[in-house]
């Protein structure tokens, strides 16, 4: 299904749209949900791999609190999620394959979950639950995309992949930043992933007042680059890790230094520490017994493979098993008994899973490439069914791979993994059995023939059933009522990566297409601009390197932008720039439906220098 424009459901025949008319009337009232049906907490970190908890073995660092937390809860072994962090949160949310879900890539206009999928939030609203998101979304940053469209009722969120990405905050840098609250800019003091964990426990104190459980989405930042952390806790690593001559010597053989790694493991420390202060709440407040909390990680780590893995080979955004299987607990009291379960298990799988323990399934959509555990975690069976499960996903466009010539962020059959049982088929040719080489440092495919073939057979398959829609990209809406005026930038640039304002400072020379849909018709206004609106800053000027609360943001270019052009649809007309020096200001009219825009920013010989970073867009008349 892609997208029907509202003012086309008056083609439809009228006992269709009858029927839906009746269908939504039943569906529009949720069920009250029992005062007995659990709270929900998912909390899932950002670039921590599998390694990087001293409860999975990590000899450098300790982390008390979920360490506990794991003592307490089903440890999942065998658990896989993407390499990357966008097709992860969007399997998360909607239980499907990331290729039939359309979130597929970090940025390059692929990252937008399909506008027409009911999200893991929605599941719960329509059971009766307060929904809650406190961190990173990642999903996409405009109507129908963002989190308040997709069934989350308090929204505290930030857009793009990381705080101070391209559309994020001018300089926001982790400390006292400005975030999105239910649809403005709000600015909040602290570090940033102290506001999370803080806000989403004085929203669950509210909740807990109404007649109704709630569902609180807690997906972090950290410990995603830049490595900004308050500096006690590097002082707490370098304490646990004392000399680090051991470590010393691993960083030495590689891109990485023994200081960043500091830094990560520092973050690491505040997460622990946040998720101590959550538990201690739920047991403080008496809601520890009714309240699920998932713990789980959305790739796996950038730095595991410089200092310790596991034993697994791989890191972030690769198809090794170290790029893709993390931790995930999941503790109920009373409820779930403490176990490690190592049956294969994927991310896509939480969504059924929960919405089972809670009593919600009637809400599930289907069918669903995800399947419930809930059998399993309650240890009415042995085992999961005999499955095959496939990991691919869209690689940033600069990105040297192997399976292809061509951009890798363009969707291919062969850049996938596909896992079965302790088997596993890396881009369609090289098998390796992790159960005996979990560093997959022996290709076994010639001694396995029929392995191989039953695997491959299962790619074909799977590809022949996405293949299509997956070419499809989602489009960014304009002129809504949602959403006017709207905020474009080059994250949706389809194919291009241009996704961090470190990019913007130094001035890329990269420009793409924005694929959009015009909601109604009218008078559209356009400025183009280099800078955000928020930094007061000229097209053309530059800006010194900047010291933030922990760190340096560098200086920023100048470009020689005079004039800039657009074009959109069948519009296409360049003018000069605004009195105020800041944009490049179009009017045009445009019809309702899907369009492509694209712009550029000249130079004083009418040549191009780059595309706009940023345009915003307003509906301003019929």
């Amino acid at each position: 299904m892609r997208w029907i424009h509202p003012r086309q459901l008056a083609s439809l025949a009228l006992p269709m749209l009858a029927s839906a008319i009746a269908f939504a009337s039943i569906i529009a009232t949720p069920p009250a949900a029992s005062a007995a049906s659990p709270n929900v907490i998912v909390v899932m970190t950002d670039d921590q791999g599998y390694g990087d908890f001293s409860f999975n073995g990590n000899p450098y660092i300790q982390t008390p609190a979920l360490d506990q937390l794991a003592s307490e809860s089903v440890q999942l072994t065998d658990f896989h999620v993407a390499p990357m962090c966008t097709p992860t949160r969007g399997q998360l949310l909607s239980g499907l394959d990331a290729f039939r879900n359309s979130a597929i890539n970090v940025s390059s206009g692929r990252t937008l979950l399909r506008h027409d999928l009911k999200t893991m939030a929605d599941v719960f609203q329509d059971a009766g639950y307060l929904t809650g998101i406190f961190g990173k979304w990642h999903l996409g940053d405009n109507y129908p995309f963002r989190p308040e469209d997709r069934g989350f009722d308090e929204t505290l969120w930030f857009p793009s992949s990381h705080i101070n990405s391209v559309p994020d905050f001018w300089d926001n840098d982790y400390f006292d930043d400005t975030y999105i609250r239910n649809g403005k800019r709000v600015a909040h003091s602290g570090y940033c992933t102290d506001v999370f964990f803080d806000e989403a426990i004085e929203w669950a104190k509210q909740a807990d007042t109404e007649d109704s459980p709630f569902f609180a989405f807690i997906p972090l930042n950290s410990a995603h680059w830049p490595w900004f952390v308050p500096d006690q806790y590097r002082d707490r690593v370098r304490t646990m890790i004392g000399d680090a001559s051991e470590l010393k010597q691993k960083l030495d053989k590689t891109p990485s230094n023994l200081e960043d790694l500091v830094s990560f493991l520092a973050m690491g420390l505040n997460i622990d520490d946040n998720v101590g202060k959550l538990t201690q709440f739920l047991d403080d407040s008496g809601m520890a017994d009714n309240t699920i909390i998932v713990f789980l990680t959305d790739n796996g780590s950038t730095f595991g493979h410089h200092y310790f893995n596991a034993g697994m080979r791989g890191k972030k955004t690769q198809l090794w098993e170290g790029g893709h299987r993390v931790p995930c607990l999941i503790r109920w009291p009373n409820q779930l008994s403490a176990q490690r379960v190592d049956d294969l298990t994927h991310v896509q799988d939480l969504l059924p899973t929960l919405a089972n323990l809670a009593g919600c399934a009637d809400q599930l959509p289907g069918p669903l490439d995800g399947i419930s555990l809930s059998d399993r975690l309650r240890g009415n069976t042995e085992s999961l069914a005999d499955r095959m499960l496939v990991i691919n996903y869209s690689r940033m466009p600069q990105f040297k791979v192997t399976y292809t010539k061509g951009n890798p962020a363009i969707p291919r059959r062969n850049g996938a993994a596909v896992m079965w049982k302790k088997w596993r088929l890396l881009e369609n040719k090289r098998l390796y059995n992790v159960a005996d080489d979990l560093h997959q440092d022996h290709n076994i495919a010639q001694q396995h023939p029929e392995i191989v073939a039953k695997m491959r057979d299962h790619l074909s398959v799977w590809w022949d059933g996405v293949k299509d829609d997956v070419m499809t990209p989602e489009r960014v809406v304009i002129g809504s009522e949602q959403e006017n005026p709207s905020l474009l930038t080059a994250c949706e640039w389809l194919d291009i990566f241009v996704d961090q304002q470190v990019q913007i400072r130094r001035g890329v020379r990269k420009n793409g297409v924005w694929h959009l849909i015009v909601d109604q018709p009218g008078t559209y206004e356009f400025a183009l601009r280099r800078w955000p609106k928020e930094s007061g800053l000229k097209l053309d000027q530059p800006i010194p390197m900047k010291q933030v609360t922990d760190g340096t943001f560098p200086a920023g270019v100048s470009l020689p932008i005079k004039s800039g052009r657009l074009k959109i649809g069948n519009f296409d007309q360049t003018s000069p720039a605004d009195s105020s020096g800041q944009s490049i200001t179009f009017r045009t009219q445009l019809s309702a439906g899907p369009i492509e825009m694209q712009t550029w920013m000249l130079n004083g010989n009418q040549e191009s220098i780059c595309g706009a970073y940023y345009v915003d867009v307003r509906r301003i008349g019929d």
